[in-house]
């Protein structure tokens, strides 16, 4: 009797530490698989030699804006742009890698951007360097940006909410957020209703950056999608640039 109580405890031990392993393994998995995403968010949220995209232009056209930057606004992360990028850093007191991390998108005052491709989230953020206007605008800002483009890109997004301040800017439309959004007839999202969704972080950000004054769009003043526009004034618009399905032009 006592043998078998030896052999069921000793069999019993085997069986404990066999689970423990087995939960230690899963659990190191799960972890090494959450490093990953991690490290794969922060790897897209990165721009160095070699990027391309519409990130890249903006870092461009800043760095161009503020004397670090001779070259074409191409979208293209070459050696030009690596050296004006070294040259910001070293003024700001950045690491002179020439890579554009969360330090350096910061400084360039991208922050949204760098949060938006690292895949961050949080509750809606405060319209901090964007004083001319308040929480409501940002607010009524995301929440068109959202129902007009939220199957776009972020610089898609980001793009709408510039062409609404393009024409808050312009004396051919009103000069407010809301009075934009709401003049009649402007936003196929308001006259179907879809105005009233609630806006995801996604368009808080393109909605902050499109304040701060990133215009992916170069000051367009209308979009349109050509596969369901059904207005042949829109068409004959001069067109800017294609971002996504939409047409942006002035």
């Amino acid at each position: 009797m006592k043998k078998f109580l030896l052999v069921a405890a000793f069999s019993l031990a085997i069986l404990g530490a066999t689970a423990a392993g087995t939960a230690a393994t899963a659990a190191f998995n799960a972890q090494a698989e959450a490093d990953q995403t991690l490290d794969l968010a922060v790897e897209t949220a990165v721009l160095r030699q070699g990027s391309t995209g519409a990130e890249v232009k903006e870092v461009q056209r800043r760095l161009k804006n503020w004397g670090y930057y001779t070259g074409s606004v191409d979208g293209i992360f070459g050696a030009g742009t690596k050296k004006a990028v070294i040259a910001f850093q070293k003024k700001n007191g950045l690491t002179a890698d020439g890579i554009v991390g969360k330090a350096t998108y910061a400084a360039l005052g991208m922050n949204d951007s760098y949060n938006s491709l690292q895949g961050g989230s949080g509750s809606r953020p405060s319209n901090s360097g964007s004083s001319n206007y308040t929480s409501s605008d940002l607010y009524l800002l995301a929440k068109c940006i959202y129902a007009e483009g939220r199957g776009e890109s972020y610089t898609g997004q980001v793009a709408i909410g510039a062409v609404i301040m393009n024409r808050v800017r312009s004396s051919s439309f009103p000069n407010t957020i809301s009075g934009v959004v709401y003049q009649k007839g402007a936003f196929t999202a308001v006259t179907d209703g879809q105005i009233n969704l609630e806006p995801d972080q996604t368009a808080y950000n393109a909605a902050r950056d499109a304040m701060n004054g990133w215009d992916p769009t170069y000051g367009c003043l209308y979009y349109y999608n050509p596969a369901v526009a059904t207005s042949s004034w829109i068409f004959g618009r001069k067109t800017v640039t294609v971002i996504g399905k939409h047409v942006f032009a002035i």
